[in-house]
């Protein structure tokens, strides 16, 4: 028997894994992949380690009874019950940098892999051919790259391909052009970019709104001599409109590394000359494998002496004051509906404010909660506390944090604001109330409100006149969405208000925009907290 706390390694990990945890801890192996196995060895554990083969359910859950945390060595959390693990209070961690090298790398590859035919060229040796004239290729020099995505991968892969001395263009409303400059890169609008780009790289998280972006009017666009490369996520090109324009002779050629089902099967451009396909290895590196091992265990670790883990991605972990904790979840929140505010234009700075009775205290938390909430809606990987400020920095966006004992109405108060790319500045700021740490928005730029935030919430600043309530309340009920409960707030002069929807369901981009346009709003921000 031993009271050292429990380590089930539930897959193969590299030795380097096993030896950053130490020797505080009893390591058990199982198979993840054998269900009772898993269940069994579960049992005991207080942290559990995991790659992509085991699946960590509510019944896997449930099982760990003495579990703390879940570490999935890696970037994708597809096999863990996010949901029923916080309601469980265990806390789930993963490698959200570990991969990022190996993916741009691969996306390099890929790129002049199709430029060379270096496939094919392959397989027509091994069967035997020399056929130097059917595999003439084209050079990346003073080529023009489309980069849409400037993230963290986008940014590697410029910065990596400017050295081929190419021209690179770049897509992304969320980076200023001043970091964009930074990488080499000039930013365009999308239609500019898929017009005039010969090889299209993508780099974008998978949402609605980023499903299917590359389709058949992209392609129509695009040059018959171009190339487009996904080496991010499945179904951001859609793969019957690549297929099309493949065979009809609209694209010249494709490299793609993810698809909408995986393990991808009846995929028809797979069989396609002109066409290279992998399967999803973007991460699948000895380098990216062992900085996923190495950077888990040093999560559990934290998790298990209860430090801050960084990297925890459904609850804030570590030495945070007991006044100040309520105000976490409250933080990440307000960060997201400022980002819904921002409708899309590029921020070049955010101060995140404090004041009340916490403002003597350590508030690094709140600062680091509001950052991961401003980009959770934005990137596609998984935001964490220790990358949500290299995230604002790769973007060119300053962050301060300025506190203050002082305070009108309430205890505590957090306001986060933000100052666009044309100028313009908009900000939100709450507070947690009562025993029950209920969260409420307090004031949207400059108007004073209090209503809680629920999952769903509309945020319309528009020009008052009769009317506006009535006629915003008819197009949502028409639309089915029911109104849970709603404020107003108007200016002094009565010229403008705020008027804040807490909604049952959330309205599509189709209802939001006739709401806009039915009073002439000159802001509407739909913002879904429920995920």
């Amino acid at each position: 028997m031993t009271n050292k706390p429990v380590v089930l390694i539930a897959e193969e990990l590299s030795p380097a894994t096993v030896e950053a945890l130490g020797s505080d801890f009893e390591i058990r192996h199982c198979d993840g992949a054998n269900r009772s196995e898993l269940l069994s060895a579960l049992a005991e554990a207080d942290a559990v380690m995991i790659r992509s083969a085991t699946q960590l359910n509510g019944e896997a859950i449930a099982a760990g009874t003495r579990l703390k945390v879940i570490a999935r060595a890696g970037v994708g959390l597809d096999n863990v019950d996010i949901k029923a693990a916080t309601a469980a209070g265990v806390m789930v961690v993963n490698a959200p940098t570990s991969n990022v090298i190996s993916a741009a790398e691969l996306t390099v590859a890929h790129i002049l892999g199709i430029a060379r035919n270096v496939a094919p060229a392959d397989a027509s040796m091994k069967q035997g051919e020399w056929k130097r004239s059917s595999f003439t290729g084209v050079e990346l020099y003073e080529k023009k790259i489309g980069i849409i995505g400037l993230g963290r991968i986008g940014g590697l892969v410029a910065e990596r391909l400017k050295a081929f001395g190419t021209e690179i263009i770049a897509y992304d409303p969320f980076v200023t052009s001043s970091r964009a400059a930074s990488l080499g890169a000039k930013l365009v609008e999308l239609d500019e970019l898929i017009s005039e780009a010969d090889f299209i790289t993508i780099h974008m998280p998978r949402t609605p709104e980023t499903v299917g972006m590359i389709n058949a009017k992209s392609f129509k666009k695009m040059k018959n001599s171009a190339f487009v490369v996904n080496v991010a996520r499945g179904g951001l090109i859609d793969e019957a409109d690549l297929d099309a324009a493949l065979r009809s002779g609209e694209i010249a050629g494709a490299a793609i590394d993810v698809f909408v089902k995986e393990p991808a099967e009846n995929v028809p451009f797979i069989e396609l000359p002109n066409v290279i396909t992998t399967p999803h290895l973007g991460a699948s590196t000895a380098e990216a494998q062992e900085k996923a091992g190495i950077s888990v265990a040093k999560s559990v670790r934290l998790a298990l002496s209860g430090d801050l883990v960084p990297d925890a991605v459904n609850v804030a972990g570590g030495a945070i004051d007991k006044d100040v904790r309520p105000g976490v979840p409250l933080a990440e929140n307000l960060g997201r509906i400022l980002t819904a505010m921002t409708q899309g234009e590029a921020m070049t700075r955010i101060e995140v404010k404090v004041v009340g009775e916490i403002a003597d205290k350590d508030i690094w938390a709140l600062k680091l909660s509001a950052l991961k909430g401003v980009f959770t809606d934005i990137v596609s990987d998984k935001v964490s506390y220790v990358n949500a400020p290299v995230l604002a920095e790769q973007r060119g966006i300053d962050v301060d944090l300025a506190t203050s004992s002082e305070t009108e109405y309430f205890r505590n108060e957090t306001i986060l604001s933000a100052t666009l790319n044309s100028g313009n500045t908009i900000s939100v700021a709450g507070t947690v109330t009562g025993p029950k740490h209920i969260q409420k928005i307090t004031n949207v730029t400059g108007y004073d409100l209090e209503i809680p935030i629920t999952d769903h919430l509309l945020i319309l600043e528009y020009k008052d006149k009769p009317g506006m309530i009535a006629a915003m309340s008819t197009v949502l009920g028409t639309s089915s969405i029911n109104i849970a409960g709603m404020q107003v707030s108007r200016r002094d002069d009565k010229s403008a208000a705020v008027a804040v929807y807490a909604l049952d369901s959330a309205p599509n981009a189709e209802v939001v925009e006739s709401v806009k346009q039915i009073v002439a709003a000159d802001r509407a921000a739909s913002v879904d907290l429920s995920e």
